[in-house]
């Protein structure tokens, strides 16, 4: 297993990146702002519209670090991680399993998804004895346990989809209720993605996007393809597989953003919105929740299948790790990330 090293976020949007030597160096109007040797970093992701120089790309690409190109605003653009150079057996091993157990896998993942979703709920109504009578919320928790069972009565990953679409927008439906502290000024009406309407789905969006690439990393350290999934369609340019293993940790991201409101570490100041009405993290913002991304990374989880503590930041590695030993063949079925 991997260590957890630092990922070097580049939240300046007018910072360049280059090579110097073993360092990467960051300089913004010409002025160096970072430098920090390779030994100490796993993963680059820039947020920044100047780029980075092809001569740090290429040092990256030899020392397995990918570059992730981000928007400001949290969107996806790109990935430099030089030539896929993995074992072509374990892909076409990877088409054939996933063609083969594609729905169990996808019943698996979401029954995953929403036992965890339950342990959230779970621990809001542990801490806010007023919320546990809340009927809405009630029906919820059953709509999620019933659903747990009733997945693996479906005959199409289709089907799987349509569950979980229901049950996220029940789920989202009581969200609001989950943020407690009265004083927060954010209110949460419903689900919005592209774009994000308000604050908080703009930080539950960011932080998705950071978990996706986080897991697309770890998925090429075990010579997976990440575009190659099991329950989301094969598109073009998106990491399918990574989007399949982040539905299993999606209330990490959750419990995280509730965090982030409820002890009100960001606030109104650290958004901004455009003339579309689309709601943004400005540099601040962005500050604030990579910063307490990274310190979350580094606390520790007990986790259920290897039955030890390991950081959040290594959950993506060992799913990933998992993940590969079943299509493998070395394990009989693959252990969803779960949360107890």
């Amino acid at each position: 297993m991997r260590r957890l090293l630092n990922t070097v976020y580049v939240t300046n949007e007018q910072s360049y990146l280059y090579l110097d030597g073993e360092n990467i160096v960051c300089k913004v109007d010409n002025e160096i702002k970072l430098r920090i040797p390779f030994e100490n970093v796993e993963n680059v992701i820039c947020f920044n519209y100047m780029g980075c120089s092809p001569a740090l790309m290429g040092k990256c690409v030899e020392k397995h670090i990918p570059i992730n190109f981000v928007s400001p605003q949290g969107k996806f653009l790109a990935k430099v991680c030089g030539e896929t150079k993995g074992n072509v057996f374990m892909r076409v091993r990877q088409i054939d399993i996933f063609r083969e157990k594609g729905l169990l896998l996808a019943q698996n993942t979401m029954a995953s998804k929403f036992s965890n979703t339950i342990q959230l709920i779970k621990r809001t109504l542990h801490d806010n004895s007023d919320l546990r009578e809340n009927t809405q919320i009630q029906s919820v928790l059953e709509l999620l346990k019933q659903k747990c069972t009733d997945i693996y009565d479906t005959k199409s990953i289709e089907e799987v989809i349509g569950i979980e679409g229901n049950c996220a927008s029940a789920y989202f439906s009581i969200f609001n209720y989950l943020i407690t502290n009265e004083k927060v000024p954010f209110v949460f009406k419903y689900r919005s993605k592209r774009p994000p309407l308000d604050p908080v789905n703009a930080m539950l969006s960011f932080v998705y996007t950071l978990a996706t690439n986080e897991f697309a990393s770890a998925l090429e350290t075990v010579g997976l393809d990440s575009y190659i999934g099991f329950c989301h369609k094969l598109h073009s340019g998106r990491v399918s597989l990574a989007c399949d293993l982040v539905e299993e940790y999606r209330s990490v991201v959750e419990r995280f953003v509730l965090t982030l409101i409820n002890l009100r570490i960001v606030n109104e100041s650290d958004f901004e919105t455009d003339v579309s009405g689309a709601v943004w993290l400005n540099e601040t913002g962005r500050k604030k929740v990579l910063t307490k991304w990274q310190e979350k990374k580094r606390t520790d989880y007990f986790h259920p299948y290897l039955k030890q503590k390991v950081s959040f930041g290594l959950i993506p590695y060992i799913q990933s790790n998992l993940l590969a030993k079943y299509v493998r063949g070395d394990l009989e079925e693959y252990p969803c990330f779960l949360i107890k």
